[in-house]
């Protein structure tokens, strides 16, 4: 009996390079896309100054904004209340549990402009948002806030 192939909706890849130990070493990430092109990143730009380096916990911030904001525009107009502007800021928090490094939370900020949408529908248009976004799924096991504010400019 064949298995069947269950399609997905997209896969996308990107690759790291790394030389040396943790300590002094350094890799570049590159995106299948091209998008990101290089992105140097260390161990001390990750947990010190990032100097111009990047680092895994601000590429999952970025997707989670990002992923968020994409969810939340979807949501907002299956309600028939588009957005103007989302401007969503993601926060994500490294630190040590069970001796290990574990991302702890992402903290999402969101300044929405909506027309004609009060503050509670917006806010429980905002938890479904939450439940839709597969990078909050995927941060399943961190803390995840969303402080969303109606902008009424």
């Amino acid at each position: 009996m064949a298995i069947a192939e269950v399609p997905v909706i997209a896969t996308r890849s990107a690759r790291t390079i790394w030389t040396g130990p943790l300590a002094t070493g350094r890799g570049t990430i590159r995106s299948a896309s091209g998008a990101l092109d290089d992105l140097p990143v260390t161990w001390a730009s990750r947990i010190q100054h990032p100097e111009g380096k990047t680092s895994p916990e601000e590429l999952a911030a970025a997707a989670h904004a990002s992923c968020f904001s994409m969810a939340l525009a979807l949501r907002l107009g299956e309600h028939s209340v588009p957005p103007q502007r989302l401007d969503v800021t993601a926060t994500v928090s490294l630190d040590q549990v069970d001796g290990r490094p574990t991302v702890v939370s992402s903290i999402l900020r969101v300044i929405a402009q909506v027309m004609d949408v009060d503050r509670d529908s917006f806010n429980a248009i905002v938890d479904e948002a939450v439940a839709l976004c597969p990078i909050s799924r995927l941060f399943a096991g961190a803390a995840i806030s969303v402080d969303a504010v109606l902008d009424g400019t």
